[in-house]
């Protein structure tokens, strides 16, 4: 399927491994030229070099940290560097920071609560007001946020991240809405329990506080998941490039949940 963003700008955030390179990869494949941004240096500079591999397409590394004022300007001003680009002259816009840790809400201080808020709920919001006039001045665009099952099940030991992602859940869900008649679609991308070096870490650490092997634990996990996998990092980033193609223009303030079926409701 040509899904119609070949030659489009994007800008793909924690993107030198896991389920933020799984979609640049794959709008990498659809053509689609890439500002790609992580923190550290060495794996993003790897991750640009695979994806130049990939076709004739432009891509930019900028190693910054997102959830500052000063890293998101240097990863707007990248867009410059592409094709046609101007400095923040996305069409295509990917949003994806790291969780916060687990714990009991008992422990949190407000420090806890302005660091969760500012990378899961104020970057995203920050990175959409800086290139969504753009994007409806020229007619057509698409915001991708990467968010968390915990927007659909809460988990009772991740409120730091229920509160930050529930909160751009809420956000996304009012100003998809104003602009859906401009050309622009928002979206957010809900992934479930997939195979990343995140997980895998995770998987060791779970173990551990279980007192559990490592098989018996992972087996554990798999058992809730009606899939009987983890989900694979390519399959998110298809999912990810759909959203962002020329078909899915009639899609937008969606929560898509990829997870397996481990979610039980309906709604």
């Amino acid at each position: 399927m040509d899904l119609g963003i070949s030659g489009k700008r994007a800008l793909v955030c924690a993107a030198s491994k896991g389920l933020g390179y799984a979609c640049a990869q794959a709008l990498a494949q659809a053509g689609a030229h890439l500002v790609i941004v992580a923190r550290n240096d060495a794996p993003l500079r790897a991750a640009a070099e695979q994806l130049r591999s990939l076709g004739p397409i432009s891509v930019e590394a900028v190693a910054a940290d997102i959830t500052t004022e000063q890293g998101r300007a240097s990863a707007l001003a990248a867009a410059a560097g592409l094709p046609g680009g101007a400095p923040g002259a996305f069409d295509i816009l990917v949003t994806n920071a790291g969780g916060p840790p687990a714990g009991d809400f008992r422990d949190w201080d407000e420090a806890a609560w302005l660091q969760a808020l500012g990378a899961n709920m104020l970057t995203p919001i920050a990175l959409m007001r800086e290139t969504l006039d753009g994007m409806m001045s020229r007619g057509w665009g698409r915001i991708c946020n990467i968010t968390s099952t915990a927007v659909k099940a809460p988990s009772p030991y991740l409120g730091l991240s229920n509160g930050a992602r529930s909160g751009l859940t809420g956000f996304v869900a009012g100003l998809a809405r104003q602009v859906a008649g401009s050309g622009v679609t928002i979206n957010n991308l809900l992934p479930g329990t997939f195979d990343t070096d995140r997980l895998r870490s995770n998987l060791v650490a779970g173990a551990g506080q279980a007192a559990m092997a490592l098989d018996a634990y992972t087996a554990k996990r798999l058992d809730g998941i009606p899939a009987r996998r983890f989900g694979r990092a390519e399959e998110f980033g298809a999912a990810c490039a759909f959203l962002c193609s020329r078909q899915a223009a009639y899609i937008t303030a969606q929560n898509l949940l990829i997870d397996g079926g481990a979610y039980p409701g309906t709604l």
